[in-house]
């Protein structure tokens, strides 16, 4: 590939030959991606035009011939575009965030920068910054997630539903369509929604079910359900429990003529889709249809 391809690529002189030629270089996937990350920077305006009027009338108090600034023009275009990229790539590099995701029927660990665990659970999102770790161990979450926190600075989970802060502990937090819970099993967790903030010991949880605080199933072992393959709800609309049950198992919900607002208490197999079909429907006495990947639940009357 030719030197001055990159300078005659970003001012648009290639023919299609050598615009053919570049973009089968090993080069141009970096630069087309460089460049498309420099595009969504909020750089300062530079007026190439503005700039070449301040030198021509400096050269023109300093000299009395005319200077011809039309090679200089393109080379600062060039020289702008250039800048724009190298600090594109030095920002991409730098300050992206690191961000983990997990499918229907997933789950993943991932290991912090400080040796703090987290474990997704289905359908669930993290980032964080490594770069900044040091200053800032923050956490944002999509989902639900287990934490065990090393010990250390502050350490914070963000959730658009509510912010959780601790030390050095263990705790789940789980924040969903119209579901936000909280729960400490070892430690003090502190949990700040709609800016007022619950202390929560271990062996305790906070619950907010479509933006009201309700009562929360308190836990009983030393991690949440989920790890050991099974969901467990406390007096929970079915709705959400239906919800659940699909992304654990990758199979697709559908209701007739049932009330998916009825609370629902229970536990249904995240490995066992038949069991927990069974474990769903027969205390909130309705039926189900499975074929496929798709399940049917319904009413008793349904014809």
């Amino acid at each position: 590939m030719q030197e001055n391809y990159l300078a005659k690529w970003l001012n648009n002189e290639l023919t299609k030959e050598e615009l053919a030629e570049f973009k089968t270089s090993d080069e141009y996937t970096s630069y087309q991606r460089i460049l498309e990350v420099s595009g969504q920077l909020e750089a300062p305006v530079f007026n190439a035009d503005e700039a070449l009027m301040a030198i021509k009338n400096k050269h023109t108090l300093e000299e009395t011939k005319v200077v011809q600034l039309h090679p200089f023009k393109k080379f600062l275009r060039v020289a702008a575009a250039a800048a724009v990229i190298i600090f594109g790539s030095y920002f991409y590099l730098n300050y992206q965030d690191e961000t983990v995701n997990t499918a229907y029927a997933e789950n993943k660990e991932i290991i912090l920068p400080d040796n703090s665990k987290v474990i997704l659970n289905a359908d669930s999102e993290v980032s964080f910054s490594e770069r900044n770790w040091d200053k800032k161990r923050n956490v944002d979450l999509n989902g639900e997630a287990f934490f065990k926190v090393a010990k250390g600075k502050r350490f914070t989970v963000a959730t658009d539903a509510g912010m959780v802060t601790v030390l050095g502990t263990q705790f789940n937090v789980e924040h969903r369509e119209g579901v936000f819970e909280v729960t400490c099993f070892e430690g003090l967790v502190s949990v700040t929604f709609q800016d007022k903030e619950t202390k929560l010991p271990a062996g305790t949880s906070f619950m907010v079910i479509e933006g009201k605080i309700v009562d929360a199933l308190e836990p009983r072992t030393f991690q949440p359900s989920w790890l050991n393959h099974e969901s467990s709800f406390k007096s929970i609309p079915l709705k959400y429990v239906l919800a659940e049950f699909e992304r654990q198992h990758n199979i697709k919900v559908e209701t007739k003529n049932i009330d998916s607002n009825q609370l629902f208490t229970g536990t249904f197999s995240n490995t066992d889709s038949d069991l927990a079909l069974k474990s769903i429907s027969m205390p909130s006495q309705i039926k189900f249809n499975l074929e496929g990947s798709k399940v049917l639940f319904y009413g008793e009357k349904t014809p």
